[in-house]
């Protein structure tokens, strides 16, 4: 599953840069966390730019992978959404509050993907 885990998280980054998304990340934390593979980071400067990233990233995913997430969660608040396909976990936040929660400090140690490049 991890090939189909990654080309999910990288098909992930992908729609969220090209949705505006910004300072988009893919973590690699199955190692330390076991529940999940991949999780991939995006703020957005707005409420309603976090609403269209995640309806792009679960509409796009579904359309290139077949696959579309287990639960979601936050979508109400449109602050800090969750896109949880169990081995990726997506999350899009407002700026304000990815500064706040910092969730890469926790996860400083482990690989970081380099999705941009990757075809």
């Amino acid at each position: 599953m991890d090939d189909e885990s990654r080309e999910l998280a990288m098909a992930a980054a992908r729609v969220a840069d090209g949705a505006k998304g910004s300072d988009i990340r893919v973590l690699q934390v199955g190692e330390v966390l076991g529940v999940t593979e991949y999780f991939v980071i995006v703020s957005a400067s707005n409420r309603r730019l976090v609403r269209m990233l995640i309806d792009e990233i679960e509409s796009k995913c579904r359309e290139s992978t077949g696959r579309s997430p287990v639960r979601t969660e936050g979508v109400r608040e449109q602050q800090w959404v969750l896109l949880d396909y169990g081995d990726v976990v997506v999350h899009v936040f407002i700026e304000e509050l990815r500064e706040f929660y910092d969730i890469e400090r926790l996860y400083r140690d482990v690989p970081k993907v380099d999705w941009a490049d990757t075809p």
